[in-house]
Parts: C-alpha cells; structure tokens; sequence
C-alpha cells in the first residue's frame, strides 16, 4: 500500500507540473529548492523571477502606438486671456499680492536692499574721504613725471602723423593753420595779460617759495609775447610763414618742483638730423636760446595759478625751397637726457620741415 500510494502521489505531482505554464512550474521547483532558504532570501529569488517574466512578455498592440505618448498641445491663448493673466499678476485681489509677492514680502525686501545700498554708500563715502584727508591737492604723494624733463613743440596741427610742417610761400591755405595754432597759444602771453597777472623779474636765480605756506599762491614771472620778437606774431601776423622763413615755439614740460640745469641755464640748439646741414642754413632764437631759471621751480596749477611756461622762439630765415629737412631740437644743460633710443620726446624733439615758393 505504501509503494502504491508513493506512486500514485509521484505520477499526480508529475501531472500537475505539466499542466501547469512553465513559470508557475519552476516557481515550484524554487519554492521545493529554496525550504532550507532565509525567509529574505526567498522574497529576492521570487521578485528577480517575476522581473524577469515581465521582460519577456511580448509588447502588446497598444503599446506600440506612439501616438498616445506625446505631449498634447498646449490650448492657444487669446490676447484676452494673456491681458487678464498680466492684470493678475500684477495685482492678485484674492491673495491681495503685487507682482506674486504680498506686502509683507515686498517691504522686507525694500527694507534689506535699502540697508545694502546704504551700507555700500557710507563705506565708499567713509574710503573718499579718508583718501582725500590722507593726500595733498598741492604736491602728489608719488611723483611719476619723467626725470629730466620732456620737450614739445607749436605749431603742431596733426600730432597723429608727427610733427609735420609742410607749405607753400605764395599759397595762404597751406601755411593759415600754422600761424592760426600759433596765435592762439600765445593769447595768454600778451603782454597786458602778463602786466595784470604776473609780477617783473629779474636775473637769472631760481625763484624759492618754499617758505610759504603749502596752500599759499606763488608768484610768477612774466614772459611777455613781444620778447619773440620776429617770431611774436605781433610785428607779423603770419609768423614768417608768408615770406617762406617760418617760425616754431618749443618748451620744456612742466614738472612739479624741478631745477633744471643744476644751477646753469638750459640751452636749445637745432639742426639737421638726416641729411646735408646746407638746405636749413642759419637758426635764430627769441629771445635767446636759453630757459631762464627764474621761471623755475613749478609748484603746480593751485598754487602758480597765473604761471607761463617760458618759450624759445626758433626761426629759419634761410631755409632751402623744395627739400624735406628733417629738423631736431635739443635741450642741453646738466642732468638733461636728450638722445633717449624709447622716448624721442624726452629732451629732444624731431619734425620735418619742407616750405616751397
């Protein structure tokens, strides 16, 4: 009886398992293999089991329209609509808000950036006003004006392309701008303006005032126009231009307390610097060719309110018609660099000159 019931019970578990689909057979047989497994364990072998059904399951009809997974377009809005949505915005009568905020939160945000800008505005007042306390509107803390001085010229219209002088005697329109930039730099020199503004000086001494007081205005020396003589444009209006004998104006840049020279005058001198010296012939000076030290020391626009940088008139009575010279002028005094390879203003100055019939 046993024996039969062992079969019996074998051939109806044989049976069932094939009637069964094949998942649920296997699940049996992991159900029988896993009895000795952790209760965990089993959950895990189950849910792998099923995931793994899951992607082997045929994709269905309606899986496959695509249709279905767009995005569904957005309804148009009418220009009605959007208005009202703006008015919404910007006052919400139910949440009483402005703009999506309520007043609470507009204040506390008004408040904190109003604190911000005030705090930043004191700071770089409180930054201003120590600068301004700790520095002299008289003499610069750091002084990064060159040493010694650099030298210019007049008349000079187009500095972009040098310093070009290029006219014809005969020919008004080639040489009026020249006279007309050198009369009105020498407006501050005439000679009743000086007679107003500045004091008569004599010799030839540097002018201390270092005994004053900082903020004291110091006097300074006259330097009349009619001193240019023929280059004074007082005598001829055209400076020479007219004739074909042309003249110029150089000085030496201002720097705040210098002596030039170390106690001896600085001297101008001017010739030919490429080329036969034959074609510029004689150079004469007004008034002399020599900066007179008694214009010397500067002490700065607040202090020499009425100061004019002395001049040295140079005139080419005798120039050659028709050839480009090329001109340069020097400083020379001690202490004075003028054949600088990277500056070509610093004591010197170089332009060309061509003057035609």
């Amino acid at each position: 009886m046993h024996l039969l019931f062992t079969f019996l019970k074998r051939n109806i578990c044989l049976t069932l398992l094939l009637a069964f689909p094949l998942s649920l057979r296997d699940n049996i047989i992991y159900i029988k293999r896993a009895g000795s497994l952790h209760k965990h364990e089993l959950a895990e072998a189950m849910e792998v089991e099923q995931e793994g059904l899951v992607e082997h399951q045929p994709l269905e009809q309606d899986d496959l329209n695509f249709e279905k997974w767009k995005p569904k377009p957005k309804p148009k809005r009418t220009l009605h609509e959007k208005i009202d949505d703006l008015k919404t915005y910007l006052w919400n009568a139910e949440t009483k808000e402005f703009m999506g905020r309520s007043g609470k939160s507009w204040s506390l945000i008004l408040l904190f950036y109003s604190a911000l800008y005030i705090f930043l505005a004191a700071m770089f007042a409180g930054c201003m006003c120590c600068l301004m306390w700790s520095i002299s509107p008289y003499a610069p803390t750091y002084n990064d004006r060159v040493m010694p001085p650099g030298m210019t010229m007049f008349p000079h219209v187009d500095v972009a392309h040098g310093f070009d002088i290029a006219f014809n005697a005969s020919d008004r329109s080639s040489w009026r701008k020249y006279a007309k930039a050198l009369e009105a730099h020498l407006k501050p020199y005439d000679d009743g303006v000086q007679d107003r503004r500045n004091i008569n000086c004599e010799g030839n001494t540097y002018s201390m005032q270092d005994d004053l007081e900082e903020s004291a205005e110091r006097k300074a020396c006259q330097f009349k126009r009619s001193w240019l003589g023929e280059c004074s444009g007082m005598k001829d209006k055209d400076f020479g231009y007219s004739k074909g004998k042309p003249c110029i104006l150089v000085k030496m840049n201002r720097i705040l307390g210098y002596l030039p020279g170390q106690g001896t005058p600085v001297n101008v001198t001017c010739g030919v610097k490429k080329g036969s010296t034959e074609g510029l012939g004689e150079v004469q000076f007004f008034p002399e060719n020599i900066f007179n030290l008694r214009y010397y020391p500067y002490y700065g626009k607040l202090r020499h309110v009425n100061y004019s940088s002395p001049l040295v008139a140079v005139r080419f009575p005798s120039v050659q018609y028709d050839t480009q010279l090329h001109v340069q002028c020097k400083l020379n005094g001690k202490g004075i660099i003028n054949d600088s390879p990277t500056d070509r203003f610093l004591g010197s100055v170089s332009f060309t000159l061509e003057v035609g019939a």
